[in-house]
């Protein structure tokens, strides 16, 4: 039996559980089919998603994804004991994004289930290796405050919260209460610039009751503060509220803040970007592979960094299974 001491697990991602779509096309098509802008996240209607399948032309990859989910799966590459709460679907897409998850080794038994569609997200990935996304998110939407208890945060250190979740803001807020009552610490990975616009005064309002490591990028955090500034003064502002803030720059590397210290964290160099998506999931999963696991906090930045870079050469979130054995021994290096 596992003691209070030692718990079951190292994380807990909470989010939404949803299969990827991943499609090429170029800026053109963008201009001509969807609206809104490059780079972001906007939720619609499965019918929706299915009118741009439609319309694009060649091969749609199909991969499970969801940000917590991508990032707790990389995790799990990595070797931390891992679960995930999240609501699947009772279709086969929901049962493959089940046997992805387990086989890879993480925890099952805290997923919950409704007798709906799977959520889905269709990725357009341009040349530029950006992806815009939009989502339904299908049985996941269902998930209700009513359904989080403490059992689902028990023997669990460390619970990673997506950002995506904050579109529901009752239901973020019974999750992150039950983790906190748990005694479980907290991540949020903020997520899109689009859920910042969205739930600005909910996350101030956790970044001042204590959260232990918040993830943003370049737009997100300049959607949070309301500004265009150094990223170093964002990092060192988001670290004022007593946690770990890591503002992450895509191919420019990461600063990682934590009271007076500031990290700047050197990219490391792909060599060939195909697809963004994901990448900045595997980058928080680096860190807190790292963070668990005792690391430094350059130590963490630099894991997160390998990750990144390595899902970016790669089309979809998952860095495939070959190349998992070269990553945990560069990592080990750095530990």
């Amino acid at each position: 039996m596992t003691s209070s001491s030692s718990p079951a697990f190292d994380l807990i991602g909470v989010g939404n559980p949803i299969m990827d779509l991943l499609a090429h096309v170029d800026d053109a098509f963008l201009t001509r089919h969807v609206a809104g802008a490059k780079g972001g996240m906007v939720l619609v209607d499965d019918a929706d998603i299915a009118a741009l399948v439609h319309k694009v032309h060649g091969n749609i990859a199909l991969m499970p994804g969801g940000a917590a989910g991508n990032a707790t799966l990389a995790a799990t590459r990595l070797g931390l004991r891992t679960t995930y709460l999240g609501k699947i679907g009772g279709d086969t897409t929901a049962e493959q994004y089940f046997a992805n998850f387990t086989a890879a080794g993480g925890d099952g038994s805290r997923f919950k289930r409704a007798a709906l569609p799977n959520g889905r997200c269709l990725s357009l990935v341009t040349p530029d290796g950006q992806r815009t996304l939009r989502t339904h998110l299908g049985a996941a939407m269902t998930l209700s405050p009513t359904e989080i208890t403490p059992a689902d945060f028990a023997g669990v250190r460390h619970a990673l919260i997506e950002g995506y979740l904050l579109f529901n803001p009752a239901l973020a807020t019974q999750v992150i209460r039950t983790a906190r009552a748990a005694g479980c610490r907290l991540s949020i990975d903020l997520a899109s610039f689009e859920v910042v616009n969205a739930a600005r005064d909910w996350i101030f309002a956790q970044l001042r009751e204590g959260v232990d490591v918040v993830f943003a990028n370049e737009d997100e955090a300049s959607a949070l503060f309301q500004r265009k500034d150094a990223y170093e003064n964002f990092a060192r502002e988001l670290a004022g509220f007593g946690g770990i803030a890591a503002v992450k720059m895509g191919g420019d590397g990461a600063w990682i803040a934590h009271g007076k210290h500031l990290h700047r964290i050197a990219p490391v160099h792909a060599e060939r970007v195909v697809d963004t998506t994901g990448a900045g999931d595997s980058w928080a999963a680096g860190f807190l592979y790292g963070h668990l696991r005792g690391a430094s906090l350059p130590a963490c930045g630099a894991i997160g960094s390998i990750l990144g870079a390595e899902t970016v050469q790669h089309l979809g979130a998952a860095i495939p299974e070959v190349h998992w054995p070269r990553i945990r021994a560069q990592v080990q290096v750095l530990m």
